[in-house]
């Protein structure tokens, strides 16, 4: 499952500003420097989220992260779907199907959002949206494309951590699998126990691993 924000789509159909194109590069590198701040700041965090899949199927649900590299996001009730990372690997489980899909975090888009050790200014760009409120930041490893692409997008926001607040992301995979994620309600540096990423394996004994 790709994992995206659903970012607002609208944002993405925004028109480019042409003049604002050619931002002076340190103009550029000093938004990619403020997204880094606001990585390194949100030690912890809790929202509401709506996912989008590139279908226009919309879920909703809790996410609930920690850094550095753990997140889940516990759907709506009777979606039968978990997504945990609990610091070094993504975990995908299907209570339906009873099936569990596992991958290092760094291989997966929301690596950029999950390591703040990462230096955006080396593997991301701004992209121009057209609103000077609004901070666009495309993220991927040139040196790696099966890991995906992640668009993330803040609102510049003075009283929020480094001066932005995350509205959303779209992520995009190897397999063109596009994701969107918006955010709502969020609350920082609020207490999280590392037991909100364990997880209940449903897979028949014998076969978990």
């Amino acid at each position: 499952m790709a994992l995206a924000a659903t970012a607002p789509l609208a944002l993405a159909a925004l028109p480019v500003d042409r003049a604002a194109a050619q931002q002076a590069p340190n103009a550029q590198q000093a938004d990619l420097q403020k997204v880094n701040a606001y990585i390194r700041a949100v030690t912890s965090m809790t929202a509401d989220f709506t996912q989008t899949d590139r279908n226009g199927q919309s879920l909703t649900g809790k996410l609930t992260l920690k850094q550095p590299g753990k997140i889940r996001f516990q759907y709506q009730k009777g979606v039968p779907l978990l997504i945990v990372g609990d610091g070094k690997a993504l975990t995908v489980i299907d209570y339906e199907v009873r099936q569990v899909q596992r991958w290092p975090i760094g291989n997966s888009p929301l690596g950029a959002l999950l390591d703040p050790t990462r230096d955006l200014s080396k593997y991301g760009k701004v992209i121009q949206t057209g609103d000077p409120s609004v901070l666009s930041v495309e993220a991927r490893d040139p040196k790696r494309p099966e890991f995906g692409t992640i668009t993330m997008i803040f609102q510049r926001k003075a009283s929020a951590p480094a001066g932005l607040e995350l509205y959303g992301w779209v992520a995009l995979d190897s397999q063109n699998n596009r994701t969107s994620v918006r955010l709502a309600n969020p609350q920082y540096g609020v207490p999280v126990p590392d037991s909100a990423f364990k997880w209940t394996d449903p897979r028949p004994k014998g076969r978990a691993g």
